[in-house]
């Protein structure tokens, strides 16, 4: 596996790999933006029927073409198989209709249509007026998404009520109102602070998209959701395709529900110990309630909360370096901590340094109207999205142009990426980052949390019933209001936030589990490589050898670690 980019890019492979992510590009300009890829910042992608057929065209065609080349040489052979897997489950999902159904608060289409205006650099008043030019399409883009949903309901493949609802919701927020301007008003006026931005067209752009944004939620709610789905999950064959594409792997259902009640019984006696630790006369939730409501273990402000992360994150990734756990390019020593605009996700996220570096990887934390921040629960997370966790793993990834395809560099599945965040935790763990009591008791409540994503997305998706043996509500069916009390139990976060999260999951199918199943993958494989390699076992090898594959299926990762 030695050979070059310069030798790989005679390689058909990767010239297809190259090729595809130019076409998709090119069909998904919101894409195109979050990958760095110049020539589509003024357009909006085409969420109508014939956007969604235009790309599945170009899926298909790839996947013809990939099926006839020559994969002998070991890094065509992973190049294939991850350009393949990919794919296989577009067309999958293509061919289930969920394109026509895309209606969800997270990574779906409405978010997508917002989300993307957050990685437009806004320097110059040519950045302003880029963005005037999409922006003045965002209307078009709304349409298409209702063009596809009427389609969508016509041959009955529709997305869940709730949904809808929720949905129709996070537009009213960000359309807003005379008194409470929206996103994009307030966006468009943020353009004053610089020389020569077109305001005008700013203005009246914003007005457009604002109103488009405000008649989809009224479709959603007075049309769409008299024809939606009234069932929360989506049931156990949507499950499975979902399982497939989350995880890159086939996953046994009702083994991963029971494995996470165990999990979870586990990490409840853990935290309970854990608290002693704080203070042993009080029980578990009134030490949680004191770390949330002593000034001693918050700060207060969205600012001071950014340069607090900020200089956590910095300081995992000098130490990382310092020790010498892991080889970090210079390229992605710097890591931004970011305030989110409010309306969307109440959980922390990441993104992606751009292709070319110029846009630097970021964490986005929601603060979602709060000014005073607990932070006894905030390093695991911040360890988790930034370094030594996404931050590192797509970073490098993105500057390892020696080894990975194009596609290999901006693919993503997430049990891999997720399970890699989450073992990042449990890495930081390790090293004594999380040696305070307070910051260990949030790093548990994360580990029980995505314990429970398992249980409560299995269990409300599949319709499993709760297990007799767990003594809680045993035998009964889940509702989202169970799956909200066996949540909120695991959780260091508020009431909001935990709501957020019920309808993140039925909205987005198998997500949620790929998070502590990834991390049971990454983990079995370490102690594969060390019962391997005995006393030789070398971490820091293992972690490059790992990461230089890229990110890929939890099959291919299996296979590929076993050369290790």
């Amino acid at each position: 596996m030695t050979k070059s980019q310069s030798q790989a890019q005679l390689s058909p492979v990767y010239q297809l790999s190259d090729q595809y992510i130019e076409q998709l590009a090119a069909t998904d300009p919101g894409l195109a933006t979050a990958l760095g890829i110049a020539g589509h910042d003024h357009e909006m992608t085409d969420f109508s029927p014939r956007g969604h057929d235009e790309r599945y065209e170009v899926t298909r065609s790839t996947l013809e073409m990939l099926n006839t080349l020559d994969t002998s040489d070991d890094r065509d052979r992973l190049a294939a198989g991850v350009l393949r897997n990919s794919l296989d489950m577009s067309t999958l999902e293509y061919e289930a209709g969920e394109h026509l159904r895309s209606i969800r608060v997270i990574a779906g289409d409405v978010d997508s249509a917002r989300g993307i205006f957050d990685l437009m650099p806004t320097a110059t008043a040519e950045n302003w007026k880029t963005i005037a030019e999409r922006m003045s399409n965002v209307p078009n883009a709304f349409s298409g998404m209702c063009e596809s949903w009427n389609l969508g309901i016509k041959r009955q493949t529709v997305a869940p009520r709730r949904q809808a609802l929720v949905v129709a919701q996070q537009l009213e927020t960000w359309a807003g109102t005379p008194t409470a301007p929206g996103f994009f008003t307030q966006f468009a006026e943020s353009a004053a602070a610089v020389k020569g931005a077109p305001l005008d067209e700013l203005r009246k752009a914003a007005a457009a998209a604002s109103k488009s944004m405000s008649e989809t939620s009224n479709y959603l709610r007075q049309t769409y959701a008299q024809s939606a789905d009234p069932r929360n999950g989506v049931g156990q064959e949507r499950h499975a395709l979902a399982r497939r594409r989350f995880m890159g792997m086939n996953v046994d259902a009702r083994e991963s529900y029971e494995w996470g009640f165990a999990e979870v019984a586990r990490l409840d006696a853990e935290l309970v110990k854990t608290a002693k630790e704080i203070n042993p006369n009080m029980s578990l939730d009134e030490v949680r309630n004191f770390l949330d409501t002593d000034p001693s273990h918050s700060i207060e402000g969205e600012e001071n909360l950014r340069n607090w992360l900020q200089e956590l994150m910095d300081d995992a990734m000098s130490f990382l370096i310092r020790e010498n756990h892991f080889d970090i390019p210079k390229e992605i020593h710097r890591v931004e901590a970011m305030i989110s605009p409010p309306g969307g996700a109440a959980a922390m996220y990441y993104t992606s340094p751009s292709e070319d570096l110029t846009r630097p990887g970021r964490t986005w934390y929601p603060a979602n109207g709060r000014t005073r921040f607990p932070l006894w629960s905030e390093p695991t997370t911040a360890y988790h999205e930034g370094v030594p966790g996404h931050h590192l793993q797509i970073g490098m990834a993105t500057v390892n142009s020696e080894k990975l395809s194009r596609f290999q560099r901006n693919e993503f599945v997430s049990g891999h990426g997720e399970g890699w965040a989450l073992y990042a935790e449990r890495l930081m763990d390790e090293l004594g980052f999380l040696g305070k009591p307070e910051y260990r008791l949030g790093y548990l409540y994360a580990q029980a949390f995505r314990a429970a994503r398992i249980v409560v997305d299995i269990g409300m998706h599949c319709e499993f019933k709760i297990l007799r043996e767990s003594k809680w509500h045993s035998g009964e069916s889940w509702t989202p209001e169970l799956a909200l009390e066996f949540l909120s139990a695991r959780s260091s976060s508020d009431d909001a936030f935990n709501k957020s999260e019920i309808n993140r999951y039925l909205g987005w199918p198998a997500q949620a589990i790929s998070y502590k199943l990834g991390e049971r993958v990454w983990t079995s494989l370490r102690e594969d490589a060390k019962r391997k390699h005995g006393a030789k076992f070398d971490l820091k090898a293992w972690h490059a050898y790992a990461l230089d594959l890229g990110n890929l299926g939890l099959d291919l990762l299996k296979t590929e670690l076993a050369r290790f």
